[in-house]
């Protein structure tokens, strides 16, 4: 299997028993890669590439959990938290914000009942969170919109395309079986930073 990868990823070979002696708590393909550039190192000189290009190494994303590595986002200028998360959060180079519903910051209450409206406004407290976090409407990459009723997807959309620019996010839409407060919608989304 490690043959089949590296050979996938035309690099050379690791010796995975070496590996576990080195490193025993490293595991998977993270491992190689992680230890393969250095393999590549102390192995780049004995052998060269049989192309007469140079050699280069892959290279793993490497995604921290460490909390010190995290940073909450807060804004008064969006409805706070109804419970016990925040409005977003801040993680490697990412902003993540959390499920947004259309109530206004001042009283906590719906603008309205209708969907376009709790749209319009949930939009804007993304906009602001969005703004809290360092992004705007435009880093967003990635969007998640429930809506208590799947009829009210075109009416959605009209007001959604006024916010996000082109090109627009990768996105999912869900009926849901019920929001927070009876919202009508609810819209969090990932931005890059």
């Amino acid at each position: 299997m490690s043959w089949l990868a590296s050979r996938a990823f035309h690099a050379p070979p690791i010796d995975l028993r070496a590996l576990r002696a080195r490193c025993p708590a490293a595991m998977g393909v993270g491992c190689a890669s992680v230890v393969g550039t250095s393999l590549w190192r102390s192995s780049s000189a004995a052998a060269a590439p049989p192309s007469g290009r140079a050699a280069v190494p892959f290279a793993c994303l490497g995604i921290s959990t460490d909390a010190r590595l995290k940073e909450a986002v807060q804004t008064d200028k969006a409805p706070a938290a109804l419970g016990p998360y925040s409005q977003a959060i801040k993680a490697n180079n990412l902003l993540f914000v959390s499920g947004v519903l259309g109530l206004v910051p001042e009283t906590g209450k719906f603008i309205s009942d209708s969907v376009e409206d709790q749209t319009e406004q949930l939009l804007k407290n993304m906009g602001e969170i969005l703004k809290a976090g360092g992004a705007s409407y435009s880093s967003v990459v990635k969007t998640t919109i429930m809506l208590a009723d799947l009829q009210d997807f075109k009416k959605v959309n009209e007001i959604y395309a006024k916010y996000f620019p082109a090109p627009s996010p990768a996105r999912s839409t869900y009926q849901v079986a019920a929001l927070p407060l009876n919202a009508r919608i609810e819209i969090e989304c990932i931005a890059a930073l």
